[in-house]
């Protein structure tokens, strides 16, 4: 529970010149000096614009997209103080101290505070001097916050992250709900809500629960070209996570598992063969996960190994790969965590590795839920979607983009099915023998023992009940383990087995199983061998994604040792100084002179004043 403000060192003292002194200003202006940008991108100007008038909006953009400008440049336009409304700290510490690096005055409320911090601000808000205030939903409802910021103008009031009001989204958190009461503490000021991942009845929930009938929705397009997608069947699951690493060992990399134990084990057995890999989980305690946080957000070479504690929130813009243990229960949900990969447009990779022992367990797991009939029924569609996802042969950006409404009008070109197309086989006969297997050993017994009474191969079950003398025995012993496994997964997927309790046997679905045995209907399967995670997703190496000569790549490098140097001195992420395709335009560039360095994209006006001289020498003694 965040319980008061607190404010960052980056960019000076959080007092400085007063608020609302950017109102003479346009927001292209603005966008400009203070933030770099020549030109809005997107939907960004339209979102701009209903603020400016008083809009509400909804505003659907994906990770990296550019959802802060749509409310942080009319924050600074309209008169008043910004109100932002965030759910986790780190995600307010990162907003806060990148604003303070172009000259806003920004703060945040929160539990992590020092007296002297608490009371800085306070004056500061009493003064009017805070541009732009960062706050969690649980400090905005707590007694006496509402009262006192009514007494402060308000530019915008902006809910980041704006799924977690919803209940179906995946991410819901109850105390969102009561935002519902903003428009009578805060008559008359625009509000704009803004998330990343959300299908039409998220977006409708969102609406209804935060009382905005008529706010207009700005939905962008959810195709992330710089992100290659990749989806493979377990096989060695540590060589295939290393390999999916392996091009990323000098940057960051996030890895989803769907337990906590298991990421203490997969992050240990990482550390093991010469990885910096730390476990993250809600079980951490606070110091723990404080200083996982710092570490990842330093900048450092690190694999952070987490549940789905570890994603809303963390800014990051350089994390180069995502790989998923376990496969996600929505599209929804894997959408918005690989869309931690990659947030400064530069080529990054998601692997997503998974069985059919994942999709068993989540769909009995979905059986047994207490939830009401009708949010099974959503739950399913949206877990039967997922599983879809995984098995598609045709190009897999279109079917996720699919699931949030989206038509891509050609194959992405840069997921692994458009890179590598999958092989398919006429797998009718090879279906019919796994599914007489399954029911002439009683429907109670898994995978392992079925492919071995398939394959003849005599284990102690197999005797103990006799299973070799059944007519099933051995009649698909032309066949490898591995290739019944991906038979096995994909009439998972199919729906046509499934099991009979957590860990127990597989059994038949009657309606979906009949008409293959029967031989009335075809079966085609994907050819699966095993592939390792490197060869979908070698498109270029890491380096070479940069597209810099030798020359520019060592600047490149040079300015990011700079960078490095100066954020460790002023205790900052080194992304909030510049991001890397910031200083991969500089090294490209090669500016001589302010005015040119000026020109580049992502450097404002107070980063050109407080850095510009920095930037050139570094620039000047590699060309010495």
């Amino acid at each position: 529970m965040d319980q008061g403000f607190a404010t960052l060192p980056p960019g000076g003292p959080a007092h400085g010149p007063p608020r609302d002194r950017f109102v003479d200003k346009t927001p292209e202006q603005v966008l400009h000096d203070v933030f770099g940008f020549h030109g809005f991108r997107s939907l960004q100007s339209r979102a701009v614009e209903n603020v400016m008038h008083g809009r509400d909006t909804l505003v659907l953009m994906p990770t990296g997209g550019g959802k802060s400008i749509c409310y942080q440049v009319p924050a600074l336009c309209r008169p008043g103080m910004g109100l932002v409304i965030s759910p986790l700290i780190a995600l307010m510490d990162d907003q806060v101290a990148a604003l303070r690096q172009v000259g806003i005055n920004a703060a945040a409320m929160h539990s992590e505070l020092e007296a002297s911090e608490s009371a800085q601000v306070r004056a500061d808000l009493a003064q009017g001097r805070v541009d732009l205030l960062y706050i969690s939903p649980e400090r905005l409802l707590s007694s006496g916050t509402l009262d006192r910021l009514a007494t402060i103008p308000l530019s915008v009031i902006a809910i980041d992250e704006a799924h977690c009001i919803s209940a179906w989204g995946h991410e819901f958190r109850p105390e969102y709900r009561a935002l519902t009461a903003l428009p009578r503490h805060f008559p008359n000021v625009p509000r704009i809500a803004l998330t990343a991942t959300a299908d039409e009845r998220t977006r409708e929930d969102i609406l209804a629960a935060l009382d905005m009938p008529h706010a207009d929705v700005l939905v962008s397009s959810f195709h992330r070209p710089n992100l290659n997608i990749a989806v493979h069947p377990k096989g060695s699951e540590l060589k295939q996570l290393q390999d999916a690493l392996a091009r990323h060992r000098n940057a960051a990399s996030i890895v989803y598992c769907g337990s906590r134990a298991r990421t203490e084990r997969i992050a240990a057995a990482l550390r093991e063969k010469g990885w910096a890999a730390l476990a993250y989980h809600a079980g951490l305690s606070p110091l723990e996960k404080r200083a996982a946080l710092l570490r990842f957000r330093s900048g450092e070479p690190l694999v952070i190994v987490a549940t789905i504690a570890f994603g809303m929130g963390i800014d990051r813009p350089d994390v180069r790969a995502v790989v998923h243990l376990d496969m996600p229960a929505s599209p929804e949900a894997y959408y918005q965590q690989i869309g931690r990969a990659g947030r400064d447009g530069l080529p990054s990779d998601t692997v997503l590795l998974y069985g059919g022992e994942d999709m068993a367990r989540a769909r009995y797991w979905l059986d047994q839920s207490a939830a009401p009939d009708h949010e099974k029924r959503v739950m399913s569609s949206r877990l039967e979607a997922m599983i879809a996802l995984t098995e598609t042969t045709s190009c897999r950006t279109r079917a996720l983009l699919h699931c949030f409404g989206e038509e891509l009008p050609e194959p992405c070109g840069h997921c692994d099915n458009c890179l590598h197309p999958a092989l398919t086989f006429d797998g009718t006969e090879a279906a019919r023998k796994l599914l007489s297997a399954v029911y002439r050993t009683g429907e109670s017994f898994g995978a392992l023992h079925v492919i071995a009474v398939l394959r003849g191969k005599m284990t102690d079950a197999v005797s103990r009940h006799g299973h070799d003398k059944l007519s099933v025995w051995g009649i698909g012993k032309d066949q490898s383990e591995p290739f019944w496994r991906s038979v096995t997964r994909q009439l998972i997927a199919r729906g046509a087995l499934r099991t009979q309790a957590q860990y127990g046997g597989l059994v038949l679905n009657q309606g979906v199983a009949r008409p293959i045995l029967r031989g009335t209907e075809e079966v085609h399967l994907r050819a699966d061998p095993i592939m390792h995670a490197a060869r979908a997703s070698s498109r270029r190496g890491t380096d070479t994604d940069l597209d810099l000569s030798e020359d520019s790549l060592a600047l490149f490098h040079a300015l990011r040792k700079w960078r490095r140097e100066e954020a460790q001195e002023q205790e900052i992420p080194p992304y909030v100084i510049f991001h890397d395709s910031v200083l991969r335009d500089i090294a490209q560039e090669k500016p001589g002179d302010l005015d040119t360095l000026g020109d580049i994209k992502g450097v404002g006006r107070s980063k050109l004043e407080r850095y510009g001289e920095a930037v050139l020498a570094v620039i000047e003694a590699k060309d010495a």
